[in-house]
C-alpha cells in the first residue's frame, strides 16, 4: 500500500498546514488578511460611501444635541459637510410627507428651503 504526502501551504503565509485536508490557512489571522486584501477594491466603494453616511449622521446628531426636533435652514446643513445624495432610508408619513433619514437621524423638506430634523427614537410618524 502506498500513499503520497502532499505538502500543503497556508494560501497567506505559505507556512505548512497540518489538519483537514480542504484547510487552506494556518490560522484565521492569515485567513482574515487574505480574505480583506482579496476584498479591498470590492469594498473601498462601499467603505466611502459608509463615510458618507456616518458623517452626515454625525452632523444632525450634533445639530439635535438639546432637542427632539428642530427647524435649519438647508444652507447651514450643507455647509457642516452634510451631502443630500446620500442616506440610509425613507418614511413616508399616512399625510405624503416624505422624512429622509440616515441612520435614525433625519430630515424634512419644508417649502422655504429649510428642513425639520429628527430623530428616530423622539418622533411619532402618524
Amino acid at each position: 500500500m502506498s500513499f503520497i504526502l502532499q505538502h500543503r501551504y497556508c494560501r497567506e503565509c505559505g507556512g505548512g498546514l497540518k489538519g483537514r485536508k480542504d484547510q487552506k490557512f494556518c490560522n484565521d489571522y492569515c485567513r482574515n488578511r487574505f480574505n480583506n486584501r482579496k476584498n479591498r477594491i470590492e469594498l473601498a466603494g462601499q467603505r466611502k460611501v459608509n463615510q458618507i453616511l456616518l458623517k452626515n449622521k454625525k452632523i444632525i446628531a450634533h445639530m439635535l444635541l438639546k432637542e427632539k426636533k428642530r427647524k435649519i435652514r438647508e444652507l447651514d446643513l450643507f455647509k457642516e459637510g452634510f451631502n443630500f445624495l446620500y442616506h440610509t432610508h425613507l418614511k413616508k408619513t399616512k399625510n405624503g410627507r416624505t422624512y429622509i433619514f440616515c441612520y435614525e437621524f433625519g430630515y424634512i423638506q419644508l417649502a422655504d428651503e429649510y428642513l425639520i430634523l429628527v430623530h428616530w427614537d423622539n418622533f411619532k410618524f402618524k
